[in-house]
């Protein structure tokens, strides 16, 4: 059966910390919208098994669940009072998460109102035995998921253990490594675009590959898929850049890096790097893999956080012989076969999950 919200549970936001004041050993979770945690608390506001929604920023309507007792803050909504199966409530809306994207408002910060949100209607059925089996199976496919993904990060793990075995920790060189500038070890430079404004129609709808930094920021090791393209008179005011080419971005997402899978522009956010005879472009992308949350820490933050093309060049990368830079690229490329097995069986595990959703809830 249809019903709204408001008719089901109790919500309502939390209270707001600054920031500044997180600890970084709290002892709970702090929810304050978005996807993830804000950070850390000393104590906990609502307690463990509950559905929270986020109410503002660019991912307000996004459906979590918390297991355990949390602190939430003033731009999350906490879900109380409702029925005793909270995991059910969860499943129920997080099949609508994109209709729950739908209801946000204003467009330089959307938010979700209190009121909008109570009259979301949504599929509920009230038989509490058929909740659980509902539970029962969304949970199973969910812990192959959840597997799935922790075995994904122990290989890169694996990968960055074996980067540390072979040439030590890149920060304190231990090995007394010669380093040398990304301008001493290959074609170093911006992404082009010229043309103002840069969401001009006339530029894109075409057939050449863009890359943005959200596309760098989102990828492993190799970029495989685009999301926009340049038409002919977007190409004339890029650059094409081979595949191959290690893209760096330097706005928004800071110091990600992954490399090109096919030849593709890419706007001035993002700096191509294409190794010389000294280096490998596997080798720096892992090396950059050390240095992303060090640089990302130092870089200004205005509108969003970005760093010039200046602090990239003047990074001092270790460099050793290419022969062992080489045999870990070797490595790493063994170790990604694996990976692409287990990401196969990731996306077929979540194309079941949705189609359980569906079946569950429309």
């Amino acid at each position: 059966m249809k019903v709204k919200l408001r008719d089901v549970t109790k919500y309502s936001k939390g209270t707001q910390i600054n920031g500044d004041d997180l600890p970084e050993d709290g002892e709970y979770v702090y929810m304050n919208g978005g996807i993830n945690p804000s950070g850390r608390w000393n104590s906990a506001n609502v307690k463990g098994n509950t559905v929270t929604i986020s109410e503002g920023g660019n991912s307000s309507g996004y459906v979590n669940y918390i297991t355990k007792p949390f602190w939430c803050g003033a731009h999350c909504y906490y879900l109380f009072d409702g029925p005793e199966n909270t995991r059910y409530l969860y499943y129920a809306l997080k099949s609508q998460q994109q209709r729950l994207f739908g209801i946000r408002s204003g467009a330089c910060m959307p938010n979700i109102k209190k009121a909008d949100l109570g009259k979301f209607e949504f599929e509920f059925d009230t038989d509490e035995q058929k909740q659980k089996e509902v539970v029962s199976a969304l949970l199973k496919v969910e812990s192959v998921i959840i597997d799935r993904k922790r075995e994904l990060e122990l290989l890169e793990d694996l990968i960055k253990a074996r980067f540390i075995e072979m040439f030590g920790d890149p920060v304190a060189n231990p090995k007394r490594l010669i380093k040398k500038t990304l301008p001493e070890l290959g074609e170093f430079g911006r992404g082009v675009s010229k043309h103002r404004p840069r969401n001009d129609e006339t530029l894109l709808g075409g057939p050449h590959p863009l890359i943005q930094t959200g596309d760098v920021a989102n990828s492993g090791l190799y970029i495989t898929e685009h999301h926009s393209t340049y038409s002919e008179l977007g190409l004339q005011q890029s650059k094409m850049w081979d595949e191959g080419t290690l893209c760096i971005t330097i706005a928004a997402n800071i110091a990600k890096t992954a490399i090109l899978g096919f030849d593709a522009c890419f706007p001035d956010s993002i700096v191509g790097f294409i190794a010389n005879e000294d280096t490998n472009n596997v080798f720096v992308h892992y090396w950059f893999s050390f240095f992303q949350e060090i640089l990302e820490s130092q870089a200004p933050e205005s509108a969003q956080k970005n760093i010039n093309l200046k602090i990239l060049s003047e990074l001092k990368v270790i460099v050793p012989n290419i022969q062992e830079q080489n045999e870990f690229a070797d490595f790493v490329v063994q170790v990604e076969k694996t990976k692409d097995t287990i990401r196969k069986s990731l996306d077929e595990t979540q194309i079941l999950l949705d189609s359980l959703m569906q079946r569950y809830f429309g």
